[in-house]
This record gives C-alpha cells, sequence and structure tokens, in this order.
C-alpha cells in the first residue's frame, strides 16, 4: 500500500509479524529492490531489540540490503518471554501499535508496503490490518491521500478493502463507495452501505437496478447476494429470474439470497440440484435443507449413483442425510463404493451417527441387511445395539 509517491527515490518498507518472516515471505522482492537501487526498510513487530532474534534480525537485512531493523518490541503470541514485560502483538492496543507503524512510515515516506497476505494464520499476523489503520492515519497529510486509498481499496484482503472503504467517506469520497456495494466480500459490502447511506444515498435501490437486467453478463454476484442483505421479501421477484442466468456466481448467489429472504420454493429450486457448477448446487442444497423430507427420496438416491459428477452426489446425500431414517441410511450404505474417499468417508460417519426414526417401521428386513454391510464400521456391541433399537433380529 503505497503511502506517498513524493519521494524522489524508488522506496518500500516491509512490515512483518517476527524476525524471519521478511526473508521467508518477501526476501526476494526487497533483495530485487535494493538491488536496482531501492531504498528499503523492515518493521518487525515481534521480540525485544536485545533478544537473541534480534541479532538474526539485522544479518538478513544486511544481507538483503534492508537497512538496520526497525524493531516495534512486542511478544511473539507463542513465545511471552520474547519481549519480557511487553504485551503479545495481538493483545496490543490497535491505535499504539498503529502509531508505532505511522512513525516509520512517515520516516521512510515508502512507494510501497510489503506485509503478510490475507490468509497467513498466525495469530500475530494483524499486521496487515495494522497497516492499513496506520496507512488511513497517515491519511491526516492531505498529499498522502492519493497514495493511501487505492492500495487499501485494491487489497485482497476484505477487512483492508473495508477499511479503505469506511475512510473515503473521512476522504470527502463518499461517491467512490457504490462500485463496493457489489464487492465478493459481505464486509466490504456493508461498509459501502453504510457510506452511501451517509451521503443520502439508497443501497437497495442502487441493488435493485442491477438486478432488473436479469441478462446483464457484467451483472455481478455482489449485486445479487447485496440486494438479499439489505432489501425485502418483495425482491425475491427479481431473484427468480437470475436462476438461469449464465454466471455460475449469480445463480449461486441469487439462491442464497432467496434463503436470506426466506423466499424458498423447493419446486422451483430443485432443477438447480443438476447445475453443472458446484457452488450453485452447493447453495441450493442448503437452501433445501430445510424442507428436505418433502422432497422425494427416490430421485435424490439416483443423484448418488457414481454416474453423477461429485458436486451433485455431494449434494443430493447432504439432503438425504438430513431427511433421516432408512432413505439416510440406504443412501449412505451405497456410497461405500463411491469413488470419491472423502464421499464415502462422509458416509460411514452419517452410518455410525444412524439410528432409527422415532416414526420408522420397526423390524425391516432391509435395515437388517444395510447394518449388516456396515459391520465392519461397529463393534458387535454396538452393531447389536443398533439392530435392537430397529427392531431386527441380532
Amino acid at each position: 500500500m503505497p503511502p506517498s509517491s513524493s519521494a524522489p527515490r524508488r522506496s518500500l518498507l516491509g512490515v512483518f509479524g517476527h524476525p524471519d518472516d521478511e526473508s521467508l515471505l518477501a526476501g526476494g522482492v526487497l533483495a530485487q529492490h535494493a538491488a536496482a537501487g531501492a531504498a528499503t526498510a523492515v518493521v518487525t513487530a515481534t521480540w525485544a531489540p536485545d533478544s537473541h532474534r534480534a541479532g538474526e534480525l539485522v544479518d538478513a537485512l544486511d544481507i538483503l540490503g534492508a537497512g538496520r531493523p526497525r524493531m516495534l518490541g512486542f511478544a511473539d503470541a507463542r513465545i511471552p518471554d520474547s519481549a519480557p514485560g511487553r504485551p503479545r502483538l495481538c493483545d496490543a492496543p490497535l491505535e499504539e501499535v498503529a502509531g508505532l507503524i505511522v512513525e516509520h512510515i512517515r520516516a521512510v515516506r515508502p512507494q510501497v508496503v510489503v506485509t503478510h497476505d490475507a490468509y497467513a494464520r498466525d495469530q500475530d499476523t494483524v499486521v496487515q490490518d495494522l497497516c492499513a489503520t496506520a496507512a488511513l492515519t497517515a491519511l491526516g497529510d492531505e498529499e498522502a491521500c492519493e497514495g493511501v486509498l487505492p492500495p487499501l481499496l485494491s487489497a485482497r484482503n476484505p477487512r483492508t478493502r473495508a477499511a479503505g472503504v469506511t475512510a473515503l467517506r473521512r476522504a470527502g469520497r463518499s461517491k467512490q463507495a457504490e462500485p463496493f456495494l457489489s464487492d465478493r466480500s459481505a464486509l466490504v459490502r456493508a461498509c459501502a452501505r453504510y457510506v452511501v447511506r451517509q451521503q443520502g444515498g439508497d443501497p437497495a435501490a442502487w441493488y435493485r437496478e442491477r438486478c432488473s437486467a436479469p441478462d446483464d453478463p457484467e451483472l455481478s454476484p455482489g449485486a445479487v447476494i447485496g440486494l438479499a442483505e439489505c432489501g425485502n421479501r418483495a425482491d425475491a421477484s427479481l431473484l427468480w429470474p437470475l436462476l438461469v442466468h449464465p454466471a455460475a456466481g449469480v445463480r449461486a448467489r441469487a439462491v442464497a439470497g432467496l434463503r436470506a429472504l426466506d423466499c424458498v420454493d423447493a419446486k422451483q429450486l430443485w432443477p438447480l440440484l443438476d447445475d453443472p457448477a458446484a457452488g450453485v448446487v452447493r447453495e441450493t442444497a442448503a437452501a433445501l435443507l430445510p424442507s428436505a423430507k418433502e422432497l422425494p427420496a427416490e430421485r435424490l438416491l439416483e443423484r448418488t449413483s457414481s454416474e453423477q459428477p461429485r458436486h451433485v452426489r455431494v449434494g443430493a446425500f447432504r439432503l438425504l442425510d438430513a431427511r433421516g431414517g432408512i432413505v439416510a441410511l440406504r443412501a449412505a450404505v451405497g456410497l461405500f463404493e463411491d469413488p470419491d474417499i472423502e464421499l464415502r468417508t462422509w458416509a460411514g460417519q452419517s452410518v455410525q451417527r444412524w439410528h432409527p426414526s422415532p416414526d420408522g417401521r420397526r423390524g425391516d428386513a432391509e435395515v437388517g441387511e444395510l447394518l449388516d454391510r456396515s459391520r465392519h464400521l461397529f463393534s458387535d456391541h454396538v452393531l447389536r445395539r443398533r439392530k435392537w433399537e430397529a427392531g431386527v433380529d441380532s
């Protein structure tokens, strides 16, 4: 995220959680820019400046050409002794950490800030959010606005994009929040709706205008689910035509929107259980779960055949499993020979959880046969117990 482009020399700042992150995550980038003559620097959020890791960091930065260590001195989430007497980074006040990062941003005036990506899972990788907060703090410098907002708004991390969208209001650019009403992230869409409403706009009307053209190939899936998030049940009339839209993402979001508006019609959604897109079938199965017992069992069982695509088999079995009773047992045992190992595992777990339905017919010989085919999943005692529950001979 580039807070400034005013520096005469190209510059790059790395902000990372721990010593060695700069080498593992961005060593090539830092070294390449340094070799090309750019000024590079690294901020490291955890470990004390007098720890043994600080010495390792000095050596690493020397090799990368990134100058002296800039250590904030917070404790590593998993190693409290990494900075005795200091809070863990993940426990430290956001404003305090962001303020420290701002000091380095203002000192280095980087054109680019490199940090963790959105999918890092360490507790201390709040660093990307902190970078966003620090960059927003820099909005107090009028000349920094142009450099800060674009990278925030284009970040992969939805929380970073959301911070950028919210900052548009602070920067007096609320109109620029409208395109984010259809962002792929629910968080970003919610922030965009807030900003648009603050300037007197109506997000629901914006969504309705876009969803009123069911054949529009440019229609965004985010606009479809956004309508459901802030609309009402009457808006279902705009979502139903989208079930046949050429884009799978739009079809899937239309189903999700109908479910959110509590406007599910099993008869109209049924054909989507055969949709070629896995996401559409997944959303359709989720929407039909509450009415699983009313769906035609035999037609669902047909969809668990190995001749069907995997996502179709998964969707059908999900509904059969929710239905319970002998139908669920029959479907699960039938999948023991499925070519997909995950589906076979799921089927085995379903059989292990299975119990006769209270309203089911006791003494059904088919139940005994199905349980016998599943004996490898049970101890002798549990198998006898299941048969006794079903009223069949052990």
